[in-house]
């Protein structure tokens, strides 16, 4: 079976490299990125390429140029923070230059970009799968969050879990936990957010560029831990694309709010010098606890600090990264604890929770390999994290993960109608708990993978197909080693059906390996209400899903629509006993089918002038199909979105109504939850100055102090969502 595998992708690129000097090329595309109305060049804009996934920088006359290229049609998206315009088209001949201009200025209607879909950047509507892309325009008014859940929880086909503000993380189209990837700049974090509902994936919100969430199974980049859809945090451009920008770009942000006494702040910088960049940044917030209509909920702060320095140099031949990372955060829980205490006759002070993350990188990419490839990217990563539960002054469990992680890919030379790219992965990790809730022994998990990604295109089509296989071996101290391997598989094809409207279907097998606290945990586990027991006898957990997605990308028009459909074979879930063991019910990790069923909505229409109106969707159905056929636990109810955008020139007021259904399809020892409709108003406004943009936000919510509450939150039954507040952000960029 494996020589099988090596020989493919051995063969692959062979037969690739023998097409390859087959296609002429020598055409090519410049102009000039400025600002719209004064017309002032714009330097250090990001201009996308696709097909291809090339990127360049504007210089300091706002002039790029993309040399080299094959005759044939091209898109160029150019972007810079909260600047951004249309996506433009053109066609070059055989030793052709086109000119492509562009003058940019704030606007409502985004072109999207993702690099997380194909793991190259390109347009959100260009990726075959579902992508959510949030940048500097979207990010501003949610600089506040803390979590991650919290961050991206609000968007069509993304709900948050938590227990407590610290504690969210994202679900996807109902997955949650191991079935969740969670990325910073396209590398694994190395926390353990996917074992406990409150653990927490810390993140600094206004220190961000962009976060993108890819709906779906993603497995084939990223590895079985994708088989529910992967979010990737990217903190910095040149990280992920490598190349330069000269001269000094800098950012600063503070927040403060009330509703939970938020105050915080970051602040960040780039300095280039011919191929050279030197970059930090750092930053913290804190919230104290939050008030909801029925009063303060006790033990509910949050405190994050973060530190981040790195250095690159970025040649035509030869471009490296090293990055050091650290952040830290604290956070309480609220009570639910204390109700498992009552049940055990003891009485303890509400737990604090304390993580911290040190990160390093190097990465980068070897160009130029001649005709067959474009470039060798390579990436190291190491994180050592350390988990504390508090309670009283007293650190009780702890955990500890260390992580290191490799990749290896080859971004194979487009010639003609075929591109591509494939690869090597591999994970060496160590994980260990100590303390009365060390529910799993010693655990060295190692896994390796094999990938690749093709895509042919054509006039009126493209088809996208590729492949990965991945072994995972755990050894835990005293019990049985289990050795997992699978492989995953998908082909899509993306037609056009009517001027800016196409079709995308795509055929998705998925496996994951089952987590090691599935196979391994045994005792009393509050973060997840349950004593838990685990099954050293699990089977590998195999996926079969089908998406069709019709989209629309227009000047006045932006609409997605997604149906989707996944066939889960030996899905691993909790299987309620009935029984109680220190006052938790006692849950087994048990395999049976299972089914998820959903569809999401989104739309962004011009109305008249300046007016807009945005809507979304999303609904998911999932349960097992075998058994008992018993609903799944913490699945999010049918929720819309309905909103105004009015934009003149630098403002924007944007009212929003949001609307939950009554969530009544539960599992057992689940309690429903009431549907809900609040009301939130966001006004912003960004000035441009030269090279620099400041922008003001203001963002009430909840604005009629509603009580309601998050059917996936562990502890909805004392802690409601947050009541009636108001968020200051101001953010200035020189660049």
């Amino acid at each position: 079976m494996f020589l099988r595998i090596v020989s493919r992708f051995t063969l692959a690129p062979l037969l690739w490299a023998a097409l390859a000097a087959q296609t002429p090329g020598g055409a090519a595309i410049e102009g000039r990125v400025t600002f719209a109305g004064s017309g002032d060049p714009l330097r250090g804009a990001t201009v996308l390429l696709t097909p291809g996934g090339r990127i360049v920088e504007s210089d300091s006359e706002g002039r790029y140029r993309f040399a080299g290229l094959a005759p044939g049609e091209y898109s160029l998206v150019a972007h810079v923070h909260a600047l951004v315009d249309e996506r433009k088209t053109v066609r070059v001949a055989a030793g052709e230059t086109a000119r492509i201009d562009f003058a940019l200025t704030v606007s409502p209607i985004r072109e999207s970009l993702t690099v997380t879909a194909s793991g190259r950047e390109e347009s959100a509507a260009e990726a075959f799968l579902s992508v959510v892309s949030l940048d500097g325009y979207q990010l501003t008014a949610r600089s506040s969050s803390t979590s991650l859940g919290d961050l991206v929880g609000d968007e069509a086909g993304v709900a948050r879990r938590s227990y407590g503000p610290g504690s969210t993380r994202p679900v996807i189209r109902g997955f949650d936990g191991d079935r969740v990837l969670i990325l910073q700049d396209g590398m694994r974090t190395g926390t353990i957010s996917s074992q406990s509902g409150d653990h927490g994936e810390p993140v600094d919100a206004s220190n961000l560029e962009r976060v993108e969430v890819v709906k779906g199974p993603a497995t084939l980049l990223y590895g079985s831990n994708a088989i529910g859809g992967v979010v990737n945090v990217l903190t910095d451009h040149h990280v992920i694309n490598q190349h330069p920008h000269e001269g000094l770009h800098m950012a600063l942000t503070g927040v403060g709010g009330s509703a939970n006494a938020q105050g915080g702040g970051s602040g960040s910088f780039e300095y280039g010098y011919k191929n050279w960049m030197l970059y930090g940044s750092g930053g913290g917030m804190r919230t104290g606890d939050y008030n909801t209509p029925i009063g303060r909920i006790e033990n509910s702060f949050t405190e994050m600090t973060n530190f981040k320095a790195g250095v690159g140099r970025y040649g035509e031949r030869l471009s490296w990264n090293a990055m050091l990372h650290r952040i830290e955060t604290t956070y309480g829980i609220p009570a639910a604890h204390g109700e498992e205490e009552e049940h055990d006759g003891h009485a303890h002070e509400s737990p604090v929770l304390n993580m911290e993350r040190t990160s390093g990188r190097f990465n980068g990419a070897v160009k130029q390999l001649g005709a067959a490839f474009e470039q060798f990217q390579f990436d190291l990563g190491y994180s050592d994290y350390t988990h504390r539960e508090i309670e009283g002054g007293v650190t009780g469990t702890q955990f500890f993960n260390k992580q290191f992680t490799y990749t290896g890919t080859f971004d194979q030379r487009r010639r003609g109608r075929w591109s591509g790219r494939f690869g090597l992965w591999g994970l060496q990790r160590s994980y260990d708990t100590r303390g009365e809730e060390a529910l799993a022994p010693p655990v060295d998990h190692s896994a390796f993978a094999l990938f690749g990604l093709e895509e042919f295109s054509w006039e009126r089509a493209r088809l996208q197909f590729g492949g990965r296989w991945e072994r995972n071996r755990y050894s835990p101290d005293g019990l049985r080693e289990r050795t997992f391997s699978g492989l995953s598989a998908s082909a899509g094809v993306m037609l056009p059906l009517w001027n800016n409207g196409s079709l995308v279907s795509n055929y998705i097998h998925s496996y994951r390996a089952p987590a090691l606290e599935e196979l391994y945990n045994y005792g009393p586990h509050p973060g997840n209400l349950a004593f838990e027991i685990g099954n050293p006898d699990l089977k590998r957990e195999r996926g079969d899903g089908v998406e069709v997605s019709l989209r629309h990308q227009a000047r006045n028009l932006r609409a997605e629509a997604n149906l989707f459909r996944y066939q889960m074979h030996d899905f691993v879930y909790f299987l309620p006993t009935g029984e109680f063991e220190d006052g938790l019910p006692v849950n087994l990790f048990s395999q049976a089918d299972s089914r998820f069923t959903g569809a999401e909505a989104r739309v962004q229409a011009r109305i008249r002038g300046p007016l807009w109106a945005n809507a979304g969707f999303d609904y998911i159905d999932a349960n097992l199909t075998t058994g008992d056929r018993m609903n799944l636990p913490r699945i999010p109810p049918a929720r819309g979105r309905f909103g105004l955008d009015y934009f003149w020139k630098g403002l924007s007021l944007r009212p929003e109504m949001v609307v939950a259904n009554r969530q009544w399809q539960v599992a057992p020892n689940e309690s429903s939850t009431a549907g809900y409709t609040v009301f939130h108003f966001n006004a912003s406004y960004t000035l441009t100055r030269g090279h620099v943009l400041h922008t003001f936000n203001v963002n009430t919510f909840n604005l009629g102090n509603r009580l309601y509450r998050n059917h996936l939150n562990f502890v909805k039954d004392i802690a409601p969502e947050l009541g009636r507040g108001v968020r200051f952000a101001y953010t200035i960029r020189v660049f």
